[in-house]
């Protein structure tokens, strides 16, 4: 096994799946041990970065978990912890441990691992749909006004790599511009590329969200001191997507070109935690 990115030969991606659908699929090992999980496909290792790109952990340990419980449950609160970095040349085994089953919640609590050592963890909870009853509180936040979506004709499979699993674009606001780092604030606009298929039901677009969620931490501090050029800024003026970075995750590259303003990233980072 050693050298394998997975631990079994990797199908064919199903056409009719999304991209994301696609890199997120994991095999069941259940053969082996009940409630054990592998990723189907090579996972991405950022260029300059020390492992695996940990929205694919995330994502994958959430979809793991998602397959012990019902259909009709969905996660509600997840609490994870990077521990070792991921070695993107060998596969990783999630193992999922089934903590409570109730009527209404369940708890899991999955284990990815590799050389037989926990490189991250994660504990999270399961709610019955609609066990709230009519009078459950619902919200959310509508679109900012100054943040444009793009028009239905764009074609958004152009706006990035091709083999990039999500299309983002982001902005820092006119009345953001000037403020103080710390007081600055950067929006962003993110979808999986493509159409999540039917079959992958609520949970696809649940884990897709997992994944994109890890992609901007480290990229967002970059941006308010004005460290470099954020891809994929939108063009107020033509309503057009530019592409400054192949890949919107490639944050992690950008800030190797920027070592002599670290101690500062450094401070703001200690700051922000």
């Amino acid at each position: 096994m050693a050298g394998n990115k997975t631990l079994l030969m990797p199908p064919s991606k199903d056409p009719s799946k999304s991209i994301i659908e696609n890199l997120l699929e994991l095999t069941d090992l259940s053969t082996i041990e009940p409630n054990l999980f592998t990723n189907t496909r090579p996972l991405w290792q950022p260029p300059g970065a020390r492992g695996i790109y940990g929205g694919a952990v995330i994502a994958q340990c959430l979809a793991a978990a998602y397959k012990t419980v019902p259909t009709n449950f969905d996660v509600h609160s997840l609490h994870c912890y990077f521990v070792l970095a991921g070695d993107s040349k060998f596969p990783i085994i999630y193992h999922v441990e089934r903590i409570r089953d109730g009527r209404s919640f369940a708890t899991r609590t999955v284990q990815a691992k590799q050389h037989g050592k926990c490189i991250f963890t994660t504990s999270m909870s399961f709610v019955r749909e609609n066990s709230g009853g009519k009078n459950m509180i619902q919200h959310a936040l509508p679109l900012p006004d100054e943040i444009k979506k793009p028009s239905d004709d764009y074609n958004l499979d152009k706006s990035t790599s091709p083999s990039n699993p999500f299309i983002t674009y982001h902005e820092i606001t006119d009345d953001q511009q000037n403020k103080n780092v710390h007081e600055k604030k950067v929006k962003h606009w993110m979808k999986a590329k493509g159409v999540i298929s039917e079959a992958g039901g609520h949970q696809a677009h649940i884990t897709a969200l997992a994944y994109i969620s890890d992609s901007q931490f480290l990229g967002t501090v970059t941006v308010i001191h004005d460290y470099y050029k954020y891809p994929n800024k939108i063009d107020k003026r033509s309503d057009k997507i530019s592409n400054d970075a192949e890949n919107p995750v490639n944050v992690c590259q950008d800030m190797i070109d920027i070592k002599k303003k670290q101690k500062t990233i450094n401070h703001h980072l200690n700051w922000a935690c």
